[in-house]
């Protein structure tokens, strides 16, 4: 099979450059990118040199089975409307424009996997919506879902590869900030997905470059059942999102795939944490595992040593 990356010298597509030229059903990847055309790919990711020879074009190959979208969010619409796709072409959008459309499914394969082994048009989750999400779904399905406070870190890759003043090392550096309190663009698709209940979310800037640990706390009702069983029963054959028996740290899940989830309550007040690479089971990653649950193959092909 072959798949193509269009946006694929940024962050996330560097990733998936990683993850696809070692992919055991993947025989070609074209990585797309008007600025590093010609370029090879480890002149662009220096990590890849001694991988692969693999060298970056400047247009999207006729003949390829798969089409992840990188490129900057408002751009996945645009590129799609100049560049139309044959319907039965697989699309996995990695940026937020098609999250909330109808036509098209969300990729969060622990809440829809049975649509995405259908669908051929995927709109990949959001970094902290996926933290978030993860962490709140099983009291969410239960009904027990009223208001989550929430409060999640997230490192400077979040924000992208173009550098800012608050990705700029000397800023983040030993610092962090609060930023889009209340109204963050992850909030539309949290509430969509969950489908009960509020979150009231608080992000926050972390002096790290990869990573989110959201912190989320819920007041359960007096008659709520063993919530930690709700936990156990969603998430144990779960091939990415794993519970775990204390509060998960950030630095477990770097360069993994993986959504660690723990809990404490105090009465009626309960606590999860959940931790993920934001460029993995935050993007790519987890891009990838839409990809293999849609064509069919072992979930986390690619994705495991």
């Amino acid at each position: 099979m072959k798949a193509a990356i269009v946006g694929a010298a940024g962050y996330t597509g560097g990733e998936l450059i990683r993850i696809l030229s070692t992919h055991p059903h993947v025989d070609d990847v074209a990585a797309v990118s008007s600025s590093s055309a010609g370029k090879s790919w480890a002149d662009v990711f220096s990590s890849l040199t001694g991988r692969t020879d693999g060298v970056f074009v400047d247009a999207l190959p006729d003949d390829v089975d798969v089409v992840f979208l990188c490129v900057a969010h408002g751009k996945a619409a645009q590129w799609l409307a100049n560049h139309p796709q044959p319907a039965d072409r697989l699309i996995i959008d990695l940026s937020a424009d098609h999250r909330l459309d109808s036509a098209w499914t969300y990729g969060l394969p622990e809440a829809n996997r049975a649509q995405i082994a259908q669908a051929r048009r995927i709109a990949n989750p959001g970094c902290f919506a996926t933290a978030i999400e993860l962490a709140l779904l099983p009291l969410a399905n239960a009904g027990l879902l009223t208001t989550a406070h929430v409060t999640a870190l997230t490192g400077s890759t979040g924000a992208g590869q173009q550098p800012t003043d608050t990705t700029h090392f000397s800023w983040r550096n030993n610092n962090a900030s609060v930023y889009k309190a209340f109204d963050h663009q992850h909030l539309a698709e949290i509430h969509a997905t969950l489908g009960t209940g509020k979150v009231v979310f608080i992000p926050m800037r972390a002096p790290w470059a990869r990573g989110i640990i959201a912190t989320c706390v819920v007041d359960l009702p007096k008659n709520a059942p063993d919530v930690t069983q709700l936990f156990a029963a969603a998430y144990t054959n779960e091939p990415a999102t794993h519970v775990v028996s204390d509060l998960p740290d950030v630095g477990r899940v770097v360069l993994s795939p993986f959504c660690y989830i723990g809990f404490q309550q105090n009465g009626s007040q309960f606590l999860v944490v959940s931790v993920i690479d934001n460029l993995l089971k935050g993007a790519s990653a987890q891009a990838v595992q839409n990809m293999n649950v849609a064509m069919g193959w072992a979930e986390m092909a690619g994705l495991l040593p």
